[in-house]
């Protein structure tokens, strides 16, 4: 299982340094030789949605989101096992919704041949990683 998880964090932080390399060689390309790379905005776009449902699934495994444990630090261990599970049991309803939706996105982008500005590319498939993502935060 933490090999499945570290390979979640791994695509996650794959597409983290590919948006951060997108923006960076896009402002020096636009900077220092007034050349812009074609659909670099929707690239940035998509590839920051892949970023985001990707590491929603990282810190769902992990459990290394950002919690706020004012009350939990100061309730009885039962109390605290309740408050897990429920927590829990609302980010798996969100989640699952959501990849319900993504999936509804998916195949509307597909049929309605959704492209990005520039070079003519489908946006599906970005929005299907992105969906894989959610996927895996699912499981």
């Amino acid at each position: 299982m933490d090999r499945f998880i570290d390979s979640i964090e791994w695509v996650a932080a794959i597409f983290v340094g590919i948006v951060a390399a997108d923006v960076f060689v896009s402002i020096m390309l636009r900077y220092f030789f007034g050349i812009t790379i074609p659909d670099s905005y929707d690239f940035g776009q998509l590839l920051l949605g892949i970023t985001i449902f990707w590491g929603i699934a990282a810190t769902s495994y992990r459990g290394t989101h950002i919690t706020v444990d004012l009350v939990y630090a100061n309730v009885s261990p039962f109390s605290k096992r309740m408050m897990d599970v429920f927590a829990t049991l609302v980010l798996l309803f969100v989640v699952v919704v959501q990849t319900y939706t993504l999936f509804d996105k998916v195949v509307t982008t597909r049929a309605d041949n959704v492209q990005t500005f520039d070079m003519r590319i489908p946006v599906w498939p970005f929005f299907a990683l992105a969906w894989i993502g959610d996927v895996a935060a699912c499981c």
